[in-house]
């Protein structure tokens, strides 16, 4: 998201966090880095938990699957904070509405190329609709 915001002179701040705790601290998987290098990007950053401070520093919160999403609303202390949740591939027209972006882990690189292509599908039209303010 980061880069593709880059490309079009937007300063976004992005962070990725977990909504479980299990993997803090640890890098991205090889193999979606792997991934992610061969299309020009550098995942470095490490896996945090998501807190309800993220929700006061962050104006849209978007989730990757519907599971994700579920835990994301029991977090949410307000409206307010219900209100910043999306699900990613609904910002894009030619996904199902409430689709999932598959978790790769269990499956072999192509899954992670697969999933990086819908990423970049839905975040070049999440970029779209924030341009034109429908965030």
């Amino acid at each position: 998201m980061r880069a593709l915001a880059k490309k079009r002179g937007l300063d976004l701040h992005v962070q990725s966090a977990g909504t479980t705790d299990y993997h803090v601290g640890e890098a991205p998987d090889g193999r979606s880095c792997q991934a992610a290098a061969a299309r020009g990007y550098a995942l470095d950053g490490r896996a945090q938990h998501f807190t309800h401070a993220l929700f006061d520093r962050f104006d849209l919160v978007v989730a990757m699957d519907a599971a994700n999403l579920r835990a994301l609303q029991k977090l949410a202390r307000s409206e307010v904070d219900r209100q910043k949740l999306r699900l990613l591939r609904d910002y894009d027209a030619a996904s199902p509405k409430g689709a999932d972006v598959p978790d790769p882990y269990y499956g072999g690189a192509a899954g992670f190329d697969h999933v990086l292509e819908l990423c970049e599908q839905a975040c070049t039209a999440m970029l779209d609709a924030l341009s034109e303010g429908r965030g």
